[in-house]
């Protein structure tokens, strides 16, 4: 008896100290909480401040990556608005400063005060302080972040920019099915750390309970297409700036992309003439990038270099339209 009862013991003290070891060194145990949205498909529950794998992460009071921030800003500065994907977010693999935005806010700073050594420049772009608001989930598309622009406005920001990767342009419709059923979209914290670590990353996926089939469309990239239009219509309407980019998969490269990417590409390049949207596409820039192998982290994702080339050039013509629009 004595036996066992020490085995109990120390089976528990190995159990806490594991647990422990989960929670404080690797943040396992507090994932970010999903919340099902019937037009957004699902968000960020609001006020959260994580730590995962030693990367901060912080969502404000409107499902943003972004810390609190004032409905409006202050006339000195300057505020972007961001709508992406995971890409934009960084998810649990970024740190809170070392997401696009951020790095956005401080490229922005630095491009004006480069440029405010010319007195004309500087009477054009005549700002202290710079915001770049993270409106952003992993797996969100076109239709998700127009639903949330409709939702929520665009701040009071001066420009909008909306961040997609090619996948987007084949993005389903919103869907909040995937909430509390899916692993990567917890609705309420796990149990314990441990159950956390064995349950997401270490036992096969569960079959989900019985999802709605999602509804057939003939013309994906096409809703999509329509999507991107008409939040460039929100920006227009609120009279600011949009700025359009797309980033490639890593196999796109060289002659990679495969047909149904290039005819969706075209089709895109053919709103971008016909709306007249400012667009970066990034393949051709990452293709003449010298550190091109270090720019991902996977087959999608960005790394801290390509976070770093995407944010200085979207920040880049920012400055570029503020300066042609004065």
């Amino acid at each position: 008896m004595k036996v066992v009862l020490i085995i109990l013991a120390l089976t528990a003290g190995l159990w806490a100290a594991i647990e422990v070891l989960l929670r404080v060194m690797l943040g396992f145990g507090n994932p970010l909480i999903y919340i099902a949205d019937a037009e957004c498909g699902y968000l960020l529950a609001p006020n959260q401040r994580v730590r995962r794998l030693g990367n901060r992460i912080e969502i404000n009071e409107y499902s943003m990556r972004t810390v609190a921030i004032a409905p409006t800003p202050a006339l000195e500065t300057l505020r972007v608005l961001l709508l992406g994907d995971s890409v934009a977010n960084g998810g649990w693999w970024t740190h809170q400063t070392d997401t696009i935005s951020e790095i956005m806010a401080r490229q922005l700073r630095l491009q004006v005060q480069h440029r405010a050594s010319d007195a004309q420049i500087s009477s054009k772009v005549n700002y202290s302080d710079f915001e770049v608001l993270n409106a952003s989930a992993n797996s969100w598309g076109p239709r998700n972040q127009l639903a949330y622009a409709k939702r929520f406005g665009v701040f009071g920001a001066k420009a909008v920019v909306l961040l997609l990767n090619t996948d987007d342009l084949f993005a389903s419709a919103p869907c909040a099915l995937v909430v509390g059923r899916d692993r990567s979209y917890p609705d309420r914290k796990p149990r314990s750390a441990t159950l956390e670590l064995l349950s997401r990353y270490l036992l096969p996926a569960m079959p989900p309970r019985q999802l709605a089939a999602p509804r057939a469309e003939s013309d994906v990239v096409g809703c999509n297409l329509e999507a991107m239009r008409q939040i460039q219509k929100i920006a227009v309407s609120a009279n600011v700036e949009f700025l359009l980019a797309v980033t490639p998969k890593r196999d796109e490269f060289g002659e990679g992309s495969r047909d149904w990417e290039v005819k969706a590409r075209e089709r895109l390049a053919e709103l971008v003439e016909t709306e007249k949207i400012t667009y970066i596409d990034f393949l051709p820039i990452f293709n003449c990038a010298a550190e091109l192998p270090t720019l991902y982290r996977d087959s999608i994702h960005l790394s801290p270099q390509g976070n770093q080339l995407v944010s200085k050039t979207i920040s880049r013509q920012i400055v570029a339209l503020f300066l042609h629009k004065s």
